[in-house]
């Protein structure tokens, strides 16, 4: 068996990205590792000062534990990848892309754990046994640098089910998701290339052959929300497709879903069940000077699954648009209800 959407362009310089990526972690790791003692010092005292002046929670300890951990689990991870790479000879099979599948479901995990632990936060989570059994079509809100790991370390873990995804490009940087990306079905979106056919025929990939215990996975909106975002993109639905504005106009809490990827994947895997995703608790912290500002201490996540027989899918492309709008309003109405 053959890589489904297997790796592009010259070797050579592919091997030279991964190499450089995991020197970097390395040393950064060992640098921190090394000098971890005074910079717990430096961010204790930063931290106690604005507590002083102004009740600031304390973020700046949280924050270098938590790049000595995610450094750490980084390397966890490669080095997984090497001990799975070792053991298949090299070769693409299933028992390769589980083996994949479930150090990502811990890869995750992990980095959620650690998310979860230092910032002291607690989790609600309802309607995830019905994502199981698969194979199923996961289409999960976007709002932060932190909901990425939520796919695997909720619904993978939960009921060991790998899943395929639609992630953007530069997520490469990370040798992990650069490596194990590729052996496991993923679609590295290159936006902005200019090739829309090229690259929803390759996403399309996703929903071929899939196995009773995978799913496949894309962020609707393909960016994360900022009020600003959501203006731009209820603007530019206005001018380019008017028949769907009053809809986007509806949405306050998410960003309207870009068509391409969702309904090329809904297409392609006519017969397979849909499941929708909702989360509140990580919103805004779109950046780390965000999460600098201290709002995540302390807070709660809450995520909400629903799943819709492949039956209701309709088969006709504007009753599937409007469908697909109609289920994200309802993502956007319960956000807008468990928002704080």
């Amino acid at each position: 068996m053959g890589p489904l959407l297997p790796d592009s362009g010259p070797r050579g310089p592919r091997i030279a990205r991964r190499a450089k990526g995991i020197a970097v972690e390395a040393g950064a790791f060992a640098v921190v590792t090394l000098t971890l003692p005074l910079l717990l010092a430096a961010a204790a005292t930063v931290d106690l000062v604005l507590w002083v002046l102004r009740r600031k929670p304390w973020v700046g300890v949280r924050l270098v534990a938590m790049l000595w951990w995610f450094l750490f689990g980084e390397l966890r991870g490669v080095a997984g990848l090497g001990l799975i790479g070792l053991a298949s000879l090299g070769r693409d099979t299933r028992t390769r892309r589980f083996r994949v599948y479930r150090l990502r479901q811990l890869w995750a995990a992990g980095h959620l754990s650690g998310v979860r632990r230092l910032f002291g936060l607690t989790f609600d989570v309802r309607g995830l046994d019905d994502v199981a059994p698969g194979p199923v079509l996961i289409l999960m809100r976007h709002a932060s640098i932190i909901d990425n790991t939520l796919p695997d370390a909720l619904i993978g873990k939960a009921h060991d089910m790998g899943l395929r995804f639609v992630i953007k490009r530069e997520l490469q940087m990370l040798p992990t998701i650069d490596i194990g990306g590729r052996w496991v079905p993923t679609h590295f979106v290159r936006r902005g290339s200019g090739d829309t056919v090229g690259e929803l025929e390759d996403l399309r990939k996703l929903a071929i052959d899939l196995d009773p215990h995978e799913g496949v996975l894309i962020y609707p909106e393909g960016t994360r929300f900022t009020p600003a975002k959501l203006a731009q993109a209820i603007e530019a639905i206005a001018e380019r497709q008017p028949a769907l504005a009053q809809r986007a106009r509806g949405l306050r809490h998410v960003l309207p879903p870009r068509l391409g990827g969702p309904l090329a994947l809904l297409e392609a895997g006519r017969g397979t069940d849909v499941v929708f995703c909702a989360h509140v608790g990580l919103d805004g912290f779109e950046r780390i000077s965000d999460i600098w500002r201290g709002g995540l201490v302390g807070g709660t996540v809450c995520a909400q699954f629903w799943r819709f027989d492949a039956a209701e899918v309709p088969a006709e492309r504007e009753a599937l648009v409007a469908w697909l709008y109609d289920r994200w309003q309802q993502v956007d109405d319960w956000v807008g209800a468990h928002k704080d």
